[in-house]
This record gives C-alpha cells, structure tokens and sequence, in this order.
C-alpha cells in the first residue's frame, strides 16, 4: 500500500492517501491500495475509521487525468466502474467513515468524500466536480450522491458549471458538517471519532445501516427495517451493559462489540 498510510489509535482507523506530490490524485493503484487498507481494517477492534489526504494543500484533487486521457469508452466505463465499486465499499462499510477534507477534493476527491458518512474540511478546502469542462461526466458517483446530499437544483449547477466552491459555502449547502482551521482538522476529526468509538459498536453499525438502507426505500419498508435492526441490538452484551449503566447510574461502560 505504497500510496495509502494506515494508522491505530485506540479504535480509531485512519486512512491516509498518500500520494503528495500529485496533489493525492486517484489513479488505479491508489484505488487498489485503498481496497487493500480497507481489507486491513481489524473491524472486531476498529470502530472508526477517518479518511484524509497527506500534506496541507490536497485531500484528493481528483482522478488522474494523465491516466484517464487515452482510455477508450469501454476502459472508461471499467475505471468508473473500479472506483464506484471502492467508494461503494466506503459507503456500506460496517464502520462509520469521517473525511477530514484538508484542501483540494475535486472531481474525484470530493465524490470520494462525499462516499463517507461524515464530512468535516479546513477553511482552506475548496470541493467542485469540474468534469464537463474536461469533456466527461463525474463518474464515482458525483451525479448521484452529490444530489442526494445538497439537492438536485445544487448539485446540478455545480456540475453543468464546473464550478468550485470554498469550504464556507459548502458547510452553508451542508455539503460539509463543520469547518475548521487547518490545524485543528485531525484533532476534530480524532475526537469525533473517539466520541463514536466510545458508543455501542453494534448499535453504530445498525444505525448506519438503518440510515443507509432505509433511504434507498418508501418510509413503510424503511421502518421495517429499523426495526429489525432495533431487534437485532437485544440480547447482546452491549445492550445490556449500556441499559445496566443507565440504571445504575454508572458513567463507564464496558463496550465490546458482542
């Protein structure tokens, strides 16, 4: 994983792309990389993970135009493929994912970003899908779940005017949750993902699988399957200690993911 750095601490997993000198830029062994960290993932300790890219000035800049330029329409199609079948991955993984946005994420940084279940930048991070100006579509998912975050009506000016946007206006379309100084961005997001980690680990992954799979249905099948999850939680040893603890007015759980 020559391109992707991965990093415990505690229950928290980070992910680090790696690729610096390229402004993090996704080409196919990036995304293989990224597919080999996720397979890394200890998910019987790991409850966390974060996302980020190495440096100050670039998450992820987007995919590699050099790589892209001489692709045919069927090696096209395969490399959008391979990258919505990673950041699918990162969507559905059973952990909740944060990316901390620390600079550029065009194109393919900021649908990669946006395949996180939470997104946190520097007020240095600038987030665009310039496709159409390089004669192509998004194709990692940015015509999907950019209108599924923000709304249709945004996230069809953004992409028919390749235009980016700062990290202000993307907190106020609520493409981001929160903004912070360069700085303060990894520790922010550690905390985050230090406050998740300390929860239920079953009951964050039902959570997030309840959200996930409940928006793709009608709210009579989407409450169905909440409540299977709600069922699920009984009769684990977490559920029990933290219900325990609430009775028992006790501050400290003892959480382990059974």
């Amino acid at each position: 994983m020559s391109n992707v750095l991965y990093e415990v601490k505690g229950n928290v997993g980070i992910l680090t792309i790696s690729r610096e000198k390229a402004l993090n830029a996704l080409n196919s062994e990036v995304l293989d990389d990224l597919n080999a960290a996720l397979d890394a993932v200890d998910l019987e300790e790991i409850r966390c993970l974060i996302l980020t890219g190495a440096g100050q000035k670039s998450f992820v800049a987007g995919a590699d135009i050099g790589e892209m330029s001489t692709l045919t329409k069927a090696e096209g199609e395969a490399f959008g493929k391979k990258g919505n079948d990673l950041f699918r991955r990162i969507e559905t993984f059973p952990i909740p994912v944060i990316a901390a946005v620390n600079g550029f994420a065009l194109g393919g940084g900021c649908e990669i970003a946006m395949s996180c279940d939470i997104r946190i930048c520097s007020d240095n991070a600038v987030f665009g899908q310039p496709e159409v100006g390089l004669g192509i579509t998004p194709g990692f998912g940015g015509t999907q779940r950019l209108a599924r975050l923000v709304s249709p009506g945004m996230a069809k000016q953004l992409i028919y005017t390749a235009r980016n946007i700062k990290a202000d206006e993307a907190y106020r379309i609520g493409l981001v949750n929160a903004v912070y100084n360069t700085e303060e961005l990894m520790p922010a997001a550690e905390k985050m993902a230090a406050g998740i980690a300390k929860n239920a680990p079953i009951a964050v992954r039902h959570c997030k699988k309840a959200i996930n799979d409940g928006l793709q249905v009608g709210m009579d099948e989407a409450i169905v399957i909440e409540e299977k999850l709600f069922g699920d939680c009984f009769e684990t040893h977490d559920q029990v200690e933290g219900m325990s603890a609430f009775l028992e007015k006790r501050k400290e759980k003892n959480f382990i993911n059974k």
